[in-house]
């Protein structure tokens, strides 16, 4: 796998993900919804991670030895005890599974390619298309049970 396909590859899923970032920004902060508000984080994440490999894939192995503990992590909670609306966080967190699921397949090809910086984007891909189907249900739950 050629370097620079595993870098194309990689800011993809980077600017999908800062793209996205913003949609569920914008939508958290017009229903009120905590969970989108932590979930527009996780896209910041790993907008970040996907960069961070992006830059990283080029670097000689021992650079990347040196870097790779340098891990991205940004945390946003916003504590709103009122309930998000159940259609905007069903309908935001459904259109974040489907760009999760496009990032994972885009990242599934190359997780096995020789470099554990591709596997954890890969991993991380996943990994909130898994939460992203939590909150849809947590949206669900909210039409019957309206809390926060």
């Amino acid at each position: 796998m050629s370097t620079e396909r595993i870098r194309r590859a990689v800011l993809i899923v980077a600017l999908l993900n800062l793209a996205y970032f913003f949609v569920e920004f914008a939508a958290a902060i017009a229903i009120g919804s905590a969970s989108l508000f932590a979930d527009s984080a996780d896209f910041l994440e790993d907008t970040a991670i996907n960069l961070l490999v992006f830059f990283a894939v080029a670097w000689p192995a021992e650079r990347r030895r040196k870097m790779g503990a340098a891990i991205v992590t940004v945390f946003y909670k916003i504590i709103n005890p009122v309930p998000p609306s159940p259609e905007g966080l069903t309908g935001v967190a459904l259109g974040a599974l489907v760009i999760n699921l496009v990032c994972a397949v885009i990242l599934l090809r190359l997780r096995n390619k020789g470099s554990s910086l591709t596997t954890g984007a890969w991993l991380a891909a996943r990994n909130d298309a898994l939460a992203n189907v939590l909150i849809i249900v947590a949206g669900l739950l909210t039409f019957v049970w309206a809390t926060a």
